[in-house]
């Protein structure tokens, strides 16, 4: 009984420590949820909702970091703590530092639970940015480039008895290479926010059998035949896999398919997923070798199907499961007062898609940024339509380095000199992004290119993004340099709506416009020039202009127009155009009036 107190008094006061180690970095404004964080107990949900094992092991909490020259060697000691997974410049990592050029460090132990001493280890980490090489016990097991896809690295050989050691080197040159990075800047200023360095989303161990296990699903549907599909690819593909689908508790069908052979699987009655009724299905996956079971995940899927259609007018209209919607939603960033690319809990991370719900809208365009899977799956369960943008690449963006904008004119403008190697980047990185993301069956257009930023061979790479995906529509270049390519013409209008180019051969969209700034006293990022296309100073001025805005939109939808996208969820950093403001606590907008507002421009093509 002893032992039991003197280790439990223990265990409090090692948590105690651990949390008195550390501390919110910095003076700036922060969210509710940031307040609630521990760092023994940080984003504890497993993080890939569309493979769940049962088993794993959280690696997120203090890790110890070091920041250093371009040619040294692991350090020996080390500057501090970072908590993980929060990128070293946010306030939630309790460094808050800009990484230039310069390596990052990270380190930690770790041990392995001995009933894992027969198993296949895996190593995952959700994403680094941008270039991560992995050491375990001082071997390098794998490397990884590209700052927004998971990777995951099989470490059993570098293992040892007893305690392990992970190392983790990190080199991010932000902005100053041309690589994806969206909107972060080492020097943030007006619409480009505090770059993102390092392991910012979570880390994990997971145990699989060394016979085999399954790496990834893929799932796809046939609503006019009413049945799904569902691809399982293992490690081995000598093995077989045993599929159910179940809606709720209740079993509808069970199937068995070799490993990388597309299961059918025939829905009874299927239920539809749309926002109004976002029906998910629930799967159970066994791998079997030789007769055993040696791997067991839960996944899902939904029956949808993304296309596009002339209605009565002749007029292209999106279509979701063979009926026309106006796709209709803000322009989402993604970024967070003290975790930059990072929410601070899974409950924030949910919090913005609810708040789009709450305000009637049924669509988000995620901007030019990728969120963890968690993200995805919350879109699923709730209901929201994403379009996926690609980040943009550094240094080309707003008609820099030689590329122009050619605004709002077909054929107009011109490519960025993007090079060779550039161009190989980006490709890789959107395959991974899309081999990532084309699961979650929230997501309905891809989006290559933003408002020129970046922009090159835009034929070819929407062509290349149909073929890899031909289950959405391509939006080649939302505000860009206009192609008649993909499967819709995109204009950006700042502050008004404005009526796109009308095109018979393409779906003709609004994909930026509003940025009704009110800057709230108290709730600002800095004291520098907060940025609006216009400002007003209280709810009832806002909440009028974007009624006015939104009542314009439903003059344009009998003209044509097939989508809109509203500039912004939140505000962030120095923009204060947002429903809500950057720390989240004060709602800008009356939400009930934007709702009923934004119900009847839905309602109009249903």
């Amino acid at each position: 009984m002893k032992r039991n107190l003197l280790a439990l008094f223990m265990a409090v006061a090692l948590t105690v420590t651990a949390n008195a180690e550390w501390k919110i970095a910095g003076d700036k404004i922060r969210t509710t949820w940031a307040e609630s964080v521990k760092a023994d107990n940080v984003l504890p949900e497993y993080p890939r909702p569309q493979l769940e094992r049962s088993n794993y092991l959280n690696l997120n909490g203090l890790w110890n970091y070091a920041i250093t020259d371009l040619t040294a060697a692991k350090p020996t000691t080390f500057d501090g703590e970072i908590l993980v997974p929060f990128a070293i410049e946010s306030a939630m990592s309790g460094v808050q530092r800009t990484l230039t050029d310069d390596i990052l460090w990270y380190e930690r132990s770790f041990t392995l639970p001995s009933k894992w001493a027969s198993e296949r280890i895996m190593l995952n980490f959700g994403a680094v940015d941008w270039s991560a090489e992995v050491y375990i016990n001082g071997v390098l097991v794998g490397s990884h480039t590209g700052g927004y896809t998971p990777f995951s690295i099989d470490i059993t050989s570098a293992l040892k008895k007893g305690e392990q050691s992970i190392a983790v080197r990190v080199w991010d040159p932000s902005d100053s290479v041309h690589h994806p990075v969206g909107k972060q800047r080492l020097n943030p200023s007006g619409i480009w926010y505090t770059a993102v360095s390092g392991i910012w989303q979570t880390v994990w161990l997971e145990p699989v059998s060394k016979v085999n296990h399954i790496e990834s699903i893929a799932t796809d549907c046939d609503i006019d035949r009413s049945e799904l599909y569902v691809d399982v690819a293992c490690a081995n593909n000598n093995g077989r896999v045993k599929i159910t689908v179940k809606d709720g508790e209740k079993s509808l069908y069970t199937t068995t398919a070799l490993c990388g052979v597309k299961a059918i699987l025939p829905i009874a009655d299927a239920k539809l997923w749309s926002p109004d009724s976002p029906h998910l299905y629930t799967l159970d996956i066994a791998l079997e070798q030789n007769g055993k079971v040696v791997d067991c995940v839960k996944s899902y899927a939904a029956l949808r199907k993304f296309s596009k259609e002339r209605d009565a007018m002749g007029h292209l209209r999106m279509t979701l499961n063979g009926k026309p919607i106006f796709m209709y939603g803000p322009l989402d960033q993604g970024w967070w007062p003290d975790g930059l690319y990072t929410a601070p809990t899974d409950e924030a991370l949910k919090s913005d898609i609810i708040l789009t719900k709450e305000l009637g809208f049924n669509t988000i365009r995620k901007h030019i940024k990728v969120e963890p899977a968690r993200w995805y799956y919350h879109c699923d369960c709730l209901g929201i339509i994403v379009w996926q943008d690609m980040p943009c690449l550094a240094l080309y963006e707003g008609n820099a380095k030689g590329g122009m904008w050619g605004r709002n004119n077909i054929n107009g403008g011109s490519d960025s000199p993007v090079t060779k190697e550039e161009k190989n980047t980006y490709y890789k990185e959107w395959k991974e992004i899309m081999d990532a993301l084309k699961f979650f069956p929230s997501i309905g257009v891809w989006v290559p290119f933003n408002e020129a930023w970046g922009q090159f061979d835009t034929e070819k790479v929407a062509e290349w993004t149909a073929n890899y995906d031909p289950t959405r529509l391509i939006n080649a270049a939302s505000g860009g340099n206009l192609r008649l390519c993909g499967d819709i013409l995109d204009i950006h209008n700042y502050p008004a709506p404005a009526m796109p180019f009308y095109s018979s051969d393409y779906v003709v969209v609004l994909g930026e416009y509003g940025g009704i700034g009110y800057p709230v006293k108290e709730h600002l990022w800095w004291n520098k020039r907060n940025w609006g296309y216009i400002q007003f100073n209280n709810t009832d001025e806002v909440t009028a202009e974007y009624v006015k805005y939104a009542t314009m939109l439903k003059e344009f939808i009998p003209q044509g127009m097939a989508a809109a996208i509203y500039t912004q969820t939140t505000d962030v950093e120095g923009e204060v155009n947002g429903f809500v403001t950057y720390d989240r606590k004060v709602t800008k907008m009356d939400k009930a009036k934007v709702n009923a507002i934004n119900t009847e421009i839905i309602n109009q093509l249903k």
